[in-house]
């Protein structure tokens, strides 16, 4: 997730993402114009003694209103380092925290496979969030002869730090009782298997809040379900493809050179577009001799409208800035590498700096539907059929 860097701790970058400034004055907005009210319950639950009208007179309320939601970011953030300090001191490298609209995302470069580290992480975050809710309620006790101000805050903050700990541990992976519930699963059974598990109880919990925010007309529990959904099922994926690719190499996976198509930069578009029927490829590597020079795609030739496509060649279309992956690298990361730069295939260079393949989603996914019918490498190489279009997606 993009943001902007706003500075770093304990040697982790915090940016905001753009819908953080959109969320942190709604909600300034929302609880500001509440003040009252909320005081009255919290007197009511917690014997405060807070002067409702006090709070509630002039411009109290929406300053009251955005200290309450700087100091609830603040305790997501606070939240997210739980988890990230906990992760650093297993090992694992975390990239940033990313405080958004639905909160904070702690982005780890691995996700924790071991299922104690995962259990610990997890849990980690809500544990810090009741701290904090305790941290504020205490201030309210030490200071319960001052403003009515500070108790309102603080009493606030107290109040929905616990109730954001109490929510995040929800077994709806991939919130933090989700990962909660895989950790445990693992103790038993594969990863990828208990993964599947959690996921499904993810999807079953965003359903359930999809349908409550339906019907209270709220919005953001309505956004927070389709989150979860979405994160569920593509980490679910992700593991999935992970085992299934495990000590597969590019090489396993790949056309080799001597079976690609490809161009030369003076072949005009019109003749590649003929050639993209012909051979129902979609993308080609483009060489001057035995140099990789470029890659054109349909969508490349699509550029040039069809009248003009007898004038232009490969040369003034293709991309020349050619993301390549190494033949020994393994298959997963040839696909991450797809997704991180928005295109379909990746040329395969060698040490040397020779092409000897091409590797695309569709060969990818030809080897996860061969491997998940208890296929391997080797007869992923060997079964791949004339008509095959190496280049497609």
């Amino acid at each position: 997730m993009r943001g902007i860097k706003v500075g770093s701790a304990f040697g982790i970058p915090i940016r905001l993402n753009w819908t953080f400034l959109l969320v942190l004055p709604l909600f300034a907005y929302l609880i500001g114009g509440q003040v009252g009210t909320i005081a009255e319950v919290m007197n009511e639950t917690a014997g405060l003694g807070i002067d409702a009208g006090a709070v509630a007179a002039g411009n109290t309320p929406w300053i009251l209103g955005l200290s309450a939601a700087v100091g609830l970011f603040v305790g997501v953030l606070l939240h997210e380092f739980g988890h990230s300090l906990v992760a650093m001191r297993y090992g694992y490298e975390i990239e940033s925290i990313t405080l958004w609209l639905l909160g904070g995302l702690a982005s780890f470069a691995e996700f924790p496979e071991d299922w104690r580290h995962e259990f610990w992480i997890a849990i980690a975050g809500p544990l810090v969030s009741v701290a904090v809710g305790v941290a504020c309620y205490g201030v309210v006790l030490v200071g319960a002869g001052g403003s009515d101000a500070v108790r309102f805050v603080f009493g606030y903050l107290a109040l929905l730090n616990v109730v954001l700990a109490v929510f995040n541990m929800l077994p709806a992976f991939p919130m933090d009782g989700g990962r909660v519930l895989r950790a445990l699963l693992a103790r038993n059974q594969p990863h990828a298997q208990a993964t599947q598990r959690a996921a499904s109880v993810g999807k079953v919990f965003a359903f359930l809040m999809g349908i409550v925010g339906l019907f209270t007309f709220q919005l953001l529990l309505i956004v927070l379900a389709f989150f979860v959904y979405v994160a569920a099922s593509g980490e679910a994926q992700q593991t999935t493809l992970k085992a299934a690719f495990e000590g597969v190499t590019v090489t396993d996976v790949m056309t080799p050179r001597e079976d690609l198509h490809t161009v030369t930069e003076d072949t005009s578009v019109a003749d590649l577009m003929s050639r993209m029927f012909e051979e129902r490829h979609t993308g080609y590597p483009v060489l001057d001799g035995d140099d990789l020079v470029g890659m054109v795609t349909l969508e490349d030739a699509r550029s040039v409208k069809e009248v003009e496509r007898d004038a232009y060649r490969v040369d003034d279309v293709m991309a020349t800035d050619v993301v390549g992956v190494d033949p020994d690298a393994d298959a997963l990361s040839a696909l991450q590498a797809m997704q991180q730069n928005g295109v379909g295939r990746l040329p395969v260079i060698d040490a040397d700096g020779e092409l000897v393949g091409l590797i695309s989603r569709t060969d990818l996914m030809t080897a996860f539907n061969i491997i998940q019918t208890g296929g391997t490498p080797g007869v992923i190489s060997g079964r791949r059929r004339a008509d095959e279009d190496p280049g497609i997606l």
